[in-house]
Protein backbone atom coordinates (compact mmCIF):
# COMPACT_ATOMS: atom_id res chain seq x y z
CA UNK A 1 0.00 0.00 0.00
CA UNK A 2 1.26 3.73 -0.67
CA UNK A 3 0.59 6.25 1.68
CA UNK A 4 2.33 9.06 2.42
CA UNK A 5 3.44 8.90 6.14
CA UNK A 6 3.79 12.35 6.96
CA UNK A 7 0.36 13.51 5.31
CA UNK A 8 -0.62 10.87 7.46
CA UNK A 9 -0.09 11.79 10.86
CA UNK A 10 -0.81 16.00 9.81
CA UNK A 11 -4.24 14.44 9.02
CA UNK A 12 -4.49 12.90 11.98
CA UNK A 13 -3.07 15.54 14.04
CA UNK A 14 -0.35 13.95 15.21
CA UNK A 15 3.06 14.96 15.50
CA UNK A 16 5.58 14.34 12.57
CA UNK A 17 8.52 12.18 14.53
CA UNK A 18 11.09 10.18 13.01
CA UNK A 19 9.55 6.78 15.35
CA UNK A 20 5.93 7.04 13.74
CA UNK A 21 7.11 7.66 10.35
CA UNK A 22 9.03 4.58 10.24
CA UNK A 23 6.58 2.60 11.71
CA UNK A 24 4.22 3.86 9.22
CA UNK A 25 6.78 3.14 6.25
CA UNK A 26 7.64 -0.13 7.71
CA UNK A 27 3.77 -1.68 8.08
CA UNK A 28 2.86 -0.05 4.49
CA UNK A 29 5.99 -2.39 2.94
CA UNK A 30 3.87 -5.64 2.11
CA UNK A 31 0.65 -6.35 1.93
CA UNK A 32 0.18 -8.61 4.96
CA UNK A 33 -0.54 -7.70 8.53
CA UNK A 34 2.29 -7.05 10.40
CA UNK A 35 3.06 -8.26 13.91
CA UNK A 36 4.49 -6.19 16.69
CA UNK A 37 7.55 -8.67 17.70
CA UNK A 38 7.71 -9.06 13.78
CA UNK A 39 8.05 -4.80 13.62
CA UNK A 40 10.44 -4.98 16.78
CA UNK A 41 12.73 -6.63 14.62
CA UNK A 42 12.68 -5.11 11.65
CA UNK A 43 13.44 -1.88 13.26
CA UNK A 44 16.44 -3.29 15.66
CA UNK A 45 17.41 -0.56 17.76
CA UNK A 46 15.52 2.28 16.49
CA UNK A 47 12.22 2.23 18.86
CA UNK A 48 12.58 0.30 22.06
CA UNK A 49 9.44 -1.74 22.73
CA UNK A 50 7.80 0.66 24.92
CA UNK A 51 7.62 3.49 22.23
CA UNK A 52 6.33 0.78 19.38
CA UNK A 53 3.61 -0.27 21.76
CA UNK A 54 2.65 3.16 22.30
CA UNK A 55 2.41 4.56 18.95
CA UNK A 56 0.50 1.09 17.45
CA UNK A 57 -1.76 1.96 20.07
CA UNK A 58 -2.52 5.63 19.19
CA UNK A 59 -2.42 4.53 15.62
CA UNK A 60 -5.10 2.27 16.01
CA UNK A 61 -7.06 5.09 18.45
CA UNK A 62 -6.66 7.47 15.67
CA UNK A 63 -7.58 4.95 13.19
CA UNK A 64 -4.83 4.59 11.37
CA UNK A 65 -4.23 1.07 11.83
CA UNK A 66 -6.47 -2.08 12.64
CA UNK A 67 -5.61 -4.55 15.19
CA UNK A 68 -5.93 -8.70 14.17
CA UNK A 69 -5.45 -11.43 16.29
CA UNK A 70 -3.55 -14.06 14.74
CA UNK A 71 -3.86 -17.90 15.99
CA UNK A 72 -1.26 -17.65 18.71
CA UNK A 73 -3.20 -14.85 20.20
CA UNK A 74 -0.47 -12.14 19.10
CA UNK A 75 -1.66 -8.82 18.00
CA UNK A 76 -1.27 -7.63 14.10
CA UNK A 77 -1.33 -4.42 12.41
CA UNK A 78 -2.78 -3.27 8.54
CA UNK A 79 -3.31 0.06 7.29
CA UNK A 80 -7.20 1.49 8.10
CA UNK A 81 -9.12 2.31 4.72
CA UNK A 82 -9.32 5.67 4.47
CA UNK A 83 -12.51 6.01 6.01
CA UNK A 84 -11.48 5.30 9.25
CA UNK A 85 -11.58 7.60 11.71
CA UNK A 86 -10.64 8.09 15.50
CA UNK A 87 -14.41 8.00 16.53
CA UNK A 88 -14.97 4.98 14.22
CA UNK A 89 -13.24 2.17 12.58
CA UNK A 90 -14.94 0.83 8.85
CA UNK A 91 -12.38 -2.05 8.52
CA UNK A 92 -14.91 -4.25 8.81
CA UNK A 93 -13.78 -6.96 6.20
CA UNK A 94 -12.93 -10.64 6.80
CA UNK A 95 -9.06 -11.73 7.04
CA UNK A 96 -7.31 -14.72 6.25
CA UNK A 97 -5.07 -16.40 8.73
CA UNK A 98 -2.31 -18.83 7.03
CA UNK A 99 -2.18 -21.56 8.68
CA UNK A 100 1.18 -22.74 6.51
CA UNK A 101 3.05 -19.63 6.54
CA UNK A 102 0.83 -17.93 9.28
CA UNK A 103 0.62 -14.52 7.38
CA UNK A 104 -2.58 -12.37 7.45
CA UNK A 105 -4.29 -10.76 4.83
CA UNK A 106 -6.93 -8.07 5.00
CA UNK A 107 -9.40 -9.81 1.73
CA UNK A 108 -12.04 -6.93 -0.21
CA UNK A 109 -14.56 -9.46 1.44
CA UNK A 110 -17.03 -7.64 3.68
CA UNK A 111 -17.94 -8.85 7.11
CA UNK A 112 -22.09 -9.80 6.95
CA UNK A 113 -23.87 -7.61 8.48
CA UNK A 114 -25.26 -8.93 11.99
CA UNK A 115 -28.26 -8.29 13.86
CA UNK A 116 -27.61 -7.04 17.37
CA UNK A 117 -30.05 -8.46 20.15
CA UNK A 118 -32.02 -5.15 21.69
CA UNK A 119 -29.99 -3.38 24.26
CA UNK A 120 -26.46 -4.68 22.55
CA UNK A 121 -24.28 -1.62 20.10
CA UNK A 122 -21.27 -3.75 18.47
CA UNK A 123 -18.58 -1.47 18.00
CA UNK A 124 -16.51 -3.70 15.72
CA UNK A 125 -17.42 -6.87 13.31
CA UNK A 126 -14.54 -8.72 12.34
CA UNK A 127 -14.31 -12.77 10.82
CA UNK A 128 -11.43 -14.64 10.14
CA UNK A 129 -11.01 -17.02 7.62
CA UNK A 130 -8.01 -19.95 8.28
CA UNK A 131 -6.38 -22.08 5.63
CA UNK A 132 -3.85 -21.72 3.47
CA UNK A 133 -3.17 -18.69 1.37
CA UNK A 134 -2.32 -18.53 -2.79
CA UNK A 135 1.66 -18.32 -2.41
CA UNK A 136 1.46 -21.06 0.28
CA UNK A 137 -0.92 -23.29 -2.11
CA UNK A 138 1.37 -22.66 -5.79
CA UNK A 139 4.18 -24.64 -3.62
Amino acid sequence: MIIDPVNLLKEHDLKNTKQRVRVLEEIALDTVAISQPDLEKKLGKEIDRVTLYRILNTYEEKGILHRIMDMNGTANYAICSSSCSEAHHHDEHVHFNCTKCFKIYCLEVEVPRIKMPKGFTAKTVSSTAYGICEKCNAI
